[in-house]
């Protein structure tokens, strides 16, 4: 079926950019004009001796010539409430400021994108919001939070952190995690375990191999004893420097003796806080107070 139309100036311009050529298929977006080359028909396959490896053959379109593309966009609740926010508030997304948007046209949003859903012309997929060292939230915002997740729209909340029992900022109430127990009784909570050694000995492995450092094997060995010793974000640490004086003696991969150079170059959290002890008396400010030995005739204070 053949087709004749009438071209602007516009999409002449696209024909000519996109280096359309005789054979060639290509689709025409009606509504903004813009021209999409696909490739080259099969039927054209023998017009040259010789094609380039960029050169991409389609079959050629059979039926009408005009069909309906169904075309998705993936948009935020955020973006669209921007846009309804003011007059230009399409340019706020690119410039930042977005300002505030009024209760008001966030319902309205709400109550228009519920109606695309049962429409069926919407979709509704949820986000990921993290929160990372959540204890750090008060009171306030975890009430905000239980208040947010009891809407349709609440996306997928994930928290991390490392505290036990402790105090809720804002209160004077302690709770695990620093989380109210409201807002806790929500939550699937993620047990974690210790690394065990080969554990560690893979997670080096692998952190040495992104950073392109050639380590031996009994190198591997002294480092991963020391990440269960130590921790494991020092043993990581300890793979750049090392590979650093494996450089400067001019070797092909990091050996034990670097391992142990570096070891003793820099100490870890535990052989620094023995240090501080040790000589806490020659440092400025020494908050720690001294025992003194109770003078002879003086009974020791309980």
């Amino acid at each position: 079926m053949e087709t004749v139309y009438d071209l602007g100036q516009k999409m002449i311009e696209s024909l000519t950019k996109e280096k359309v050529q005789a054979g060639d298929v290509i689709t025409i977006d009606k509504p903004s004009g813009k021209i999409t080359r696909l490739g080259r028909s099969f039927t054209r396959a023998r017009d040259y001796d010789a094609t380039g490896g960029q050169t991409k053959f389609v079959q050629c379109p059979e039926g009408e010539l005009q069909k309906r593309k169904e075309v998705v966009h993936t948009v935020t609740l955020h973006e669209i409430d921007v846009i309804n926010s003011r007059t230009q508030g399409f340019l706020a997304l690119f410039s930042g400021d977005t300002g505030e948007i009024k209760s008001e046209v966030r319902d309205q949003i709400n109550h228009k994108v519920a109606e695309w859903r049962e429409e069926g012309k919407a979709e509704i997929v949820p986000g990921v919001l993290f929160i990372d060292e959540v204890h750090m939230l008060d009171i306030e915002c975890f009430s905000f939070l239980n208040r947010a997740l009891e809407s349709d729209m609440a996306p997928v909340l994930i928290v991390a952190t490392n505290r036990g029992i402790t105090r809720i900022r804002g209160t004077n109430y302690q709770s695990p995690h620093g989380i109210p127990i409201d807002l806790l009784d929500r939550l699937l909570i993620i047990s974690t375990d210790p690394y065990t050694d080969k554990e560690i000995q893979a997670i080096l492995k692998i952190r040495c191999e992104e950073e392109d450092v050639d380590i031996s094997e009994d190198a591997l060995v002294v480092l991963t004893r020391i990440g269960v010793q130590t921790s494991l974000r020092y043993a990581i640490q300890l793979i750049t420097t090392a590979n650093l004086v494996c450089r400067k003696r001019k070797g092909l991969e990091v050996s034990k003796e670097d391992i142990r150079k570096v070891y003793s170059l820099f100490m870890d959290e535990a052989r620094s806080t023995l240090f501080l002890k040790e000589y806490q008396q020659e440092f400025m400010f020494n908050e720690i107070p001294e025992i003194q030995p109770p003078v002879s005739g003086d009974k020791p204070s309980a």
